[in-house]
């Protein structure tokens, strides 16, 4: 579907629209793709919520806001946050299901201003089902973005929400994930009824018995935003799934050293806490069960609220220090571990630099999240939201005193290191346009034959 010049028939240049549901964690990796398209030449827009226009044409991307009803993501949670299958039953339709179908209109009218070859979602966007309806020939190729953990159905995994790892013996886990998928369907009917309804709507095929998070796969080309040393294998998974690695430069490198970054000593262990930038309305959670934790501990503590003014932040003891943003890219190589909510990003930017996890998250994706820094052996899943102090203590201790988790995420960080990035997502996807170019003047080619 390359776009053409006007009465010229010649192809223009590529052209792509990016679709980011309105929360930070979403828009921030799409921007990476998105320069990289730019770098190329390709004309770029990105259709997402009013919040972000000025991250969006800042790196000279054209903005386009979704409509008032779709624009609704980050004001979701903002009180009190869904927790475990609540999550995906009210969660799905309110966050998800129920701007999907203005934000489906919008992309539609995005596309009839202005064709685009390819449409590049998040896996929270799901008015890009609307693009389903059509024969594959005449829509865009569509390419889903892994902003978070996969959630594709396997025999070797258990569905998506339940936070459960892979088993150790696959036969035994096969039988557990089997009954897990039927427990699952019926305890999640809410959300596949309303995925479904919304299917209806917007004119793509149904579910057909399908696990609800298994529309996600209908896309051209699934592009996972990790490395395979930290996503569950699948065997008999979709084989047009990809590994990129995270979308994100090492961060913090226009940020500021705060005044006291000259009283850290090298010699000490530094911890380094943070509840990312969505969920850190509620220092209760993690930050404050932390400080007191490592109080008394032989540690220094590194805070940053993720944007909150650090006034906002519980009183910090002598060991500790705060600042509202932190230059990660000088922050992480001197971190021995980090305790975090399981932000997708954040744990990426961690294993970047070698650093062992200590996660403790059981809200949004989160519960998928801090399963797989258990699973991958790069930290220690505290397996609530709400931790303990002792719970954050004895995790640290293990940490610092048990190299193997130090050991897994560095070599994590060289998997990422060695990712393809935003760079070999562009190739792929050209690839994909230039087979499809080569299969429309085939089918063009035969039908001439045929007429004749």
């Amino acid at each position: 579907m390359l776009a053409t010049m006007p009465n010229s028939g010649v192809p223009s240049r590529r052209s792509a629209v990016l679709c980011a549901m309105p929360a930070i964690g979403h828009v921030e990796p799409m921007l990476v793709v998105a320069r990289e398209l730019l770098r190329r030449g390709w004309r770029v827009r990105m259709l997402t919520g009013a919040r972000y226009a000025h991250r969006v044409r800042a790196a000279g991307v054209e903005f386009i806001a979704l409509p008032a009803e779709a624009d609704t993501l980050d004001s979701v949670g903002a009180q009190s946050r869904n927790r475990g299958l609540d999550t995906i039953n009210a969660g799905v339709e309110e966050a998800f299901v129920r701007p999907a179908a203005p934000a489906g209109r919008a992309l539609l009218q995005v596309l009839a201003d202005a064709p685009a070859d390819v449409v590049f979602h998040d896996m929270t966007f799901l008015g890009v089902q609307v693009l389903f309806a059509q024969p594959a020939e005449k829509r865009p190729v569509t390419v889903l973005c892994g902003v978070s953990a996969a959630g594709f159905s396997s025999r070797d995994t258990a569905p998506y929400g339940l936070g459960t790892t892979p088993a150790r013996f696959v036969p035994v886990g096969r039988v557990r994930n089997a009954v897990l998928d039927r427990v699952s369907r019926w305890v999640l009917a809410p959300a596949h009824r309303s995925v479904d309804a919304l299917l209806a709507e917007l004119g793509a095929p149904g579910l057909s018995g399908a696990f609800f998070m298994d529309i996600l796969s209908r896309s051209d080309l699934l592009a996972q935003f990790t490395v395979e040393g930290f996503e569950y294998p699948r065997p008999d998974g979709p084989d047009h799934l990809r590994f990129y690695g995270p979308m994100a430069a090492p961060g913090g490198v226009d940020i500021p050293l705060p005044p006291w970054w000259d009283e850290l000593d090298p010699e000490v262990p530094l911890v380094h806490v943070t509840q990312g930038t969505v969920a850190n309305t509620d220092f209760t959670e993690v930050i404050g069960p932390a400080l007191t934790a490592l109080e008394k501990e032989r540690v220094q503590v590194v805070v940053t609220g993720g944007g909150r003014p650090v006034g906002d932040l519980p009183s910090l003891p002598d060991n500790a220090f705060a600042a509202d943003y932190l230059p990660y890219d000088q922050l992480l190589p001197r971190t021995s571990v980090f305790v975090t909510n399981g932000g997708y990003g954040g744990l990426h930017h961690a294993m970047r630099y070698g650093v062992p996890i200590v996660v403790a998250g059981d809200s949004e994706d989160k519960v998928e999240t801090s399963a797989r820094v258990h699973w991958s052996g790069s930290g220690i899943s505290l397996r609530t939201g709400h931790p303990t102090p002792a719970k954050i203590r004895r995790a640290v201790r293990h940490i610092l005193t048990h190299p193997t988790y130090a050991d897994t995420a560095a070599r994590l960080g060289r998997d990422i290191t060695a990712a393809p990035g935003a760079p070999g997502l562009v190739d792929d996807v050209e690839t994909l346009l230039r087979a499809r170019t080569q299969r429309t003047a085939s089918d063009n080619s035969v039908r001439q034959g045929d007429e004749q």
